[in-house]
């Protein structure tokens, strides 16, 4: 351990040297932060993280949302399409049975293939379904209303109409525990077999 003793005439030697004093030269001891700036800075960086994060959290719980409805009506889409492809290219139309106009709607539907199977559509527990209770939809989609609207299913001379159906779904699309969207949809189709 050494002591060191400051020597007045080299302070002087150093000024004369220099153009300053030697006390330039002597690291002042530095401040650094007290408690209560740091409880401050952790106080307003813990407030801005939750605030980032709630605002996080808000957009997945809408990304969830958006995606559980999307797979929903993206699945109802496809129900729809292919009942209206087997529509389209079948003869014989008729609620409940073919030749049977139904123009205050049905709940059930029916048309033969050009193969000469014949297909039902009906509503059943929620879901639309085919022939032998085969569901069309997923269990995400509950349909409460199926409605096939007919025209033109009968055969000439009682009828000149080209025939046409129209289909109304109503239901809900779940995307979650107790929440769920409600929808309306509505398609067509026309026998693409000449029918007058």
């Amino acid at each position: 351990m050494s002591i060191k003793i400051r020597n007045p005439k080299s302070k002087a030697r150093n000024e004369s040297r220099f153009g300053f004093g030697a006390s330039y030269f002597v690291l002042s001891a530095k401040r650094g932060y007290t408690l209560v700036e740091i409880i401050v800075a952790v106080g307003l960086f813990a407030f801005i993280m939750m605030l980032s994060s709630g605002a996080y959290l808000v957009m997945i719980g809408i990304n969830r949302q958006v995606q559980g409805i999307a797979t929903g009506i993206n699945n109802l889409s496809f129900a729809l399409e292919t009942m209206t492809r087997k529509i389209r290219t079948g003869i014989e139309y008729g609620c409940p049975s073919a030749g049977i106009d139904c123009p205050n709607g049905n709940s059930g539907f029916s048309v033969r293939n050009l193969d000469g199977t014949t297909t039902r559509y009906a509503l059943s527990g929620g879901a639309i379904t085919k022939d032998n209770g085969v569901a069309l939809t997923d269990p995400s989609v509950n349909v409460t209303s199926l409605m096939f609207y007919a025209s033109g299913t009968r055969i000439p001379p009682a009828d000149y109409k080209q025939a046409r159906v129209t289909i109304i779904v109503s239901g809900k699309v779940f995307y979650g525990p107790e929440k769920f969207e409600d929808f309306t949809i509505q398609t067509g189709a026309t026998m693409r077999v000449i029918d007058i």
